[in-house]
């Protein structure tokens, strides 16, 4: 056994120097994913192992996904308890589904007890109730029950993103009897930030950084230590909401309180970054009407069925737009430049108003726009439309005229332009504060209807205005 692990260990060495996991711009190489694909298809589990030993958790679940579907389990399999079942928390949830319904509940119950309670939490909640149970049947009573009360918070909460790991001594102690418990405790978490000082009762009383802490005699009361402006949370707060408040703190690590004021758990800036990521991902498939869960390991049923809903919208506020045009169906027959420049209105007033709405879906979702700078907000916007407007108007005046030869075409192209324009930068910020307002989701919905707005706008006003102008009727 000792000579395998010995011949695996060099062979991996040998692989990693000759041929590094990734290429100069940080992509996984391909020759890389085939070696470690011919060593599954040979059961070298010597080899598998040394080479998930030398991997961070990310780098593993790049290469996981880079396997072949039948080969991700495998590597799981022969890898046994080398395996950090962590990376599984790196990769697309329907691969992450995948390999844990493949996998043994006692092989899963085996890896979940290896990580922190915060990744663990994150591995079981992809899974429906029953795998839920019959993974969590496999642990210890004190293991399951702390996973439990974590699974029991709502989704996206604080109580969910926490981990149960964490450094509690009662408020009387000294710095000198707080650093004897650290040296002399078997459990302490992998990486802290501070320690909590709390009650009898688990209440939390305050938070003493390390770095307060190491610069104190022992004999210094840690009541004198404690940060009496720590930021704390509820378990029931948003992750979001979390996030910001990190941000807006420059917080590493929080405390988190059940209703009842009780340390429960805490919070620390690893997991910040990743309700960040996952909260701009969201708002950018939000954006262009994508399922918020599509990944890119789906199949095309899921990933076309996911689609079709916001597609189906978008044909018919498309197909309203159209009517628009046949209510000028007349003066379109009598005056065929209409029907070339009036496309040109309407996409011009939705990419003016596009450009206006990310930035207010933004602001909404930061918080930076509220009731108390709505309305100047709204106001430089529409003096945006305005300022831009004029100075389309005159490009695509000039233009209209150069290409048709007809002087009255610039003034009525340019008139149109003018409020379209407008028209998409009010639109691009009116509406996602009222979809806000009426608590739906403003990266949702807010690109039909601002699409929808422009298209009817830029079609009757410059059709109308044409009308007028040349008389056509």
């Amino acid at each position: 056994m000792a000579d395998n692990a010995d011949e695996g260990r060099a062979a991996a060495d040998v692989l990693l120097e000759r041929l590094p996991m990734r290429d100069d711009e940080g992509d996984i190489r391909p020759e890389f994913v085939a070696e470690i694909s011919r060593a599954i298809a040979a059961k070298d589990d010597g080899f598998l192992r040394e080479i998930v030993a030398e991997l961070h958790e990310a780098d593993l679940g790049d290469l996981i996904e880079a396997l072949e579907t039948d080969e991700r389990v495998s590597l799981v399999e022969l890898t046994g308890a080398d395996f950090d079942f962590s990376a599984l928390n790196e990769v697309d949830d329907a691969v992450r589904e995948e390999i844990l319904e493949e996998l043994e509940p006692q092989t899963v119950a085996e890896g979940v007890r290896e990580l922190d309670s915060d990744d663990a939490v994150e591995l079981l909640e992809a899974l429906d109730e029953e795998d839920q149970d019959e993974i969590l049947d496999k642990l210890p009573p004190s293991e399951r029950d702390a996973l439990e009360r974590s699974l029991d918070y709502p989704e996206n909460s604080a109580g969910r993103r926490m981990q149960t790991e964490f450094i509690a001594v009662p408020l009387d102690w000294t710095v000198g009897h707080a650093i004897d418990h650290m040296r002399e405790s078997p459990e302490l978490p992998e990486r802290f930030y501070e320690i909590y000082a709390v009650d009898g009762a688990q209440h939390w009383q305050g938070a003493v950084p390390l770095d307060a802490l190491l610069r104190s005699g022992r004999q210094v009361p840690l009541a004198d230590l404690i940060d009496e402006d720590r930021r704390k949370v509820s378990v029931l707060d948003d992750q979001a909401e979390v996030a910001r408040l990190f941000g807006k703190y420059n917080l590493v690590a929080a405390p988190v309180l059940d209703v009842d004021s009780r340390l429960v758990g805490v919070i620390t800036i690893d997991d910040v970054v990743d309700v960040i990521e996952e909260e701009a991902e969201e708002d950018i498939k939000a954006l262009g009407g994508v399922a918020r869960d599509e990944e890119l390991s789906d199949n095309v049923w899921t990933i076309a069925r996911g689609r079709f809903n916001w597609l189906l919208v978008n044909l018919a506020t498309a197909f309203l737009a159209s009517s628009v045009l046949g209510m000028f169906e007349g003066q379109l027959e009598k005056m065929v430049a209409l029907a070339v420049l009036a496309p040109i209105v309407a996409s011009q007033g939705g990419n003016a108003a596009t450009q206006t709405m990310t930035v207010a879906v933004r602001a909404l979702a930061t918080r930076e726009l509220g009731a108390s700078n709505a309305y100047r907000i709204v106001m430089r916007e529409a003096l945006v439309g305005l300022v831009n407007g004029i100075a389309f108007a005159v490009i695509t005046g000039v233009a209209a005229v150069a290409w048709f030869k007809i002087p009255g075409l610039g003034v009525v192209i340019g008139l149109a332009m003018l409020c379209n324009l407008i028209a998409g930068a009010l639109g691009g910020i009116l509406i996602p504060m009222v979809l806000e307002r009426f608590r739906a989701d403003p990266a949702v919905a807010s690109g039909t209807f601002v699409t929808t707005i422009t298209d009817v706008v830029g079609f009757f006003s410059f059709l109308g205005i044409a009308t007028l102008w040349f008389g056509l009727s």
